[in-house]
């Protein structure tokens, strides 16, 4: 069996990077079990407080989770043409202490995927994202890509992927990324 820990980089109620992400738990394939995570309740990094009260709880359960996991699936919103603030201060929480980095994220297969209500999907958050996947010696897969744009019209009040064209998108883009996690970690 292999498992895939999926991240959204979202803290909004309705957020389309969660939707997406619960849509791609639907959407595996067999034998593939993706495992939705938030970072809902990740203070702000301040080594300080690190120093004093270690890492914190929830944290350290994430990183377990993605230390144990074959695959990482990160859905990024874009805020203004980049990492959203929030997300990337769960990835420098996650990759605490530096003698971690290895044992969390050290070759493992990630893909990236994000849903915006703007034309261009989260192109530019995707690629943003790439320098800081590298330093942590992750092994991207660059096999397809998967921006969703105008998410406001693909997603229902639900949550639910409205767009046919976009569900079967999605599925190719997990059936690919899932052979490459198996391969990678197998």
């Amino acid at each position: 069996m292999t498992t895939i820990i999926g991240i959204s980089g979202s803290l909004r109620k309705d957020s389309y990077n969660t939707a997406l992400l619960h849509a791609a738990a639907a959407l595996m394939p067999d034998g593939i079990t993706l495992t939705v995570k938030t970072i809902h309740g990740i203070p702000l990094y301040n080594e300080d407080e690190e120093d004093v009260d270690g890492i914190p709880p929830l944290v350290q359960e994430l990183k377990a989770g993605i230390a144990a996991a074959d695959g990482l699936l990160l859905s990024t919103p874009e805020y203004n043409n980049s990492i959203p603030g929030v997300f990337k201060n769960a990835i420098d929480w996650l990759s605490r202490p530096g003698a971690d980095i290895l044992k969390v994220f050290g070759g493992k297969p990630v893909a990236m995927i994000g849903a915006s209500p703007g034309p261009f999907g989260t192109l530019l958050s995707q690629s943003a994202w790439l320098p800081v996947l590298r330093t942590l010696g992750t092994k991207p897969w660059f096999g397809a890509k998967l921006f969703v744009s105008h998410a406001d019209k693909a997603f229902d009040s639900n949550g639910q992927i409205t767009d046919a064209a976009l569900k079967e998108r999605l599925q190719k883009f997990l059936a690919g990324f899932a052979r490459f996690a198996a391969e990678e970690r197998g």
